[in-house]
């Protein structure tokens, strides 16, 4: 699988990740067995991801226990990334450092690769206190490298005053992008960015259509009232994307690969895109996810693409 450089100063990571958020088990309806989860985590590396991005919030802290047990025999093979929330542990000072002691112990591990601020918590604490926190958190050992996650260019740079940002991690889509500008300030700087949600949570897989409902206890029935069920999963806002996706599928079919697939390269071709987090419990969706991790595009694909994109987003 295609690997790249993560900002200037990081690892070099497969441009596909995968994210254990599902694999903690809740919001995202009938759970599945721990199993079937590892084995989809196991099915990631068998095709080339060389790392999982987890995090403390997810599950309570199941998912990095899975990780855990999964990575145990496979350290040489993958990464941990992982996260500490302001709605989980905190992100004082005092609390970071309990946050990371947590998550070092759920997932056995001495040190993890990537040691992320799951969302900013200024209401509480100083985005500067919090990443002088984190920052200690390398000087210690504890971690290899640190960024942030839901951050703006604001709170970014603000972090950068205090120590070197290694990346940033935000949802981006093609049916939700990111601002191109902020893309490229980033990348001046030597920053990288990871995108979360690449697939529009099941979106731009195919697997969602006008008949679909979900479980009242899957975030995506709206019983969260999520931002990203407002941009994405609302009623009228469903629609629109759906009709984004049948323009989508025919430039997939015609190209002879799956509509993930497409989505998947296409983000990746982003400039200042490092990589994508693709997540699943299923293992079959995990090795396609892995797979476009090899796939190539035409330049006039792309362009086709994104030309659809600009069409809908006129509507």
């Amino acid at each position: 699988m295609e690997r790249r450089r993560l900002g200037t100063q990081g690892p070099e990571i497969s441009v596909i990740g995968y994210g254990a958020w599902g694999a903690g088990g809740d919001m995202w309806g009938e759970e599945v067995p721990a199993e079937r989860v590892k084995a989809a985590m196991h099915a990631a590396i068998d095709g080339g991801v060389n790392w999982i991005d987890t995090a403390e919030a997810y599950g309570d802290g199941r998912s990095e226990v899975l990780v855990g047990e999964v990575i145990r025999d496979r350290r040489d093979d993958v990464m941990v990334f992982t996260k500490v929330a302001p709605f989980a542990t905190g992100t004082r000072p005092d609390e970071i450092h309990k946050a990371i002691r947590g998550s070092l112990e759920r997932l056995g591990l001495d040190a993890v690769d990537l040691f992320q601020v799951h969302w900013p918590d200024e209401e509480r604490v100083p985005v500067e206190e919090t990443w002088g926190a984190m920052a200690a958190c390398v000087d210690d050992g504890l971690a290899r490298w640190i960024g942030v996650s839901n951050f703006d260019r604001d709170l970014v740079e603000r972090c950068v005053s205090v120590r070197h940002v290694d990346a940033v991690q935000n949802e981006f889509s093609l049916l939700d992008p990111e601002d191109p500008s902020f893309l490229a300030w980033l990348e001046e700087r030597g920053i990288g960015y990871l995108a979360y949600g690449p697939l529009a949570y099941g979106l731009l897989t195919g697997a969602v259509s006008r008949e679909t409902t979900f479980a009242p206890d899957d975030w995506r029935s709206g019983a969260w009232n999520l931002g990203y069920y407002e941009r994405l999963f609302a009623p009228g806002v469903l629609e629109r994307h759906l009709d984004t996706l049948d323009d989508l599928r025919a430039i997939a079919d015609r190209e002879g690969i799956d509509l993930s697939t497409l989505a998947l390269r296409a983000l990746i071709a982003t400039p200042g895109v490092t990589a994508a987090i693709a997540g699943s419990r299923n293992p079959e969706h995990v090795r396609a996810n892995a797979a476009a991790g090899d796939a190539t595009l035409r330049d006039e694909t792309l362009v086709e693409v994104y030309d659809v994109l600009a069409r809908h987003a006129e509507v």
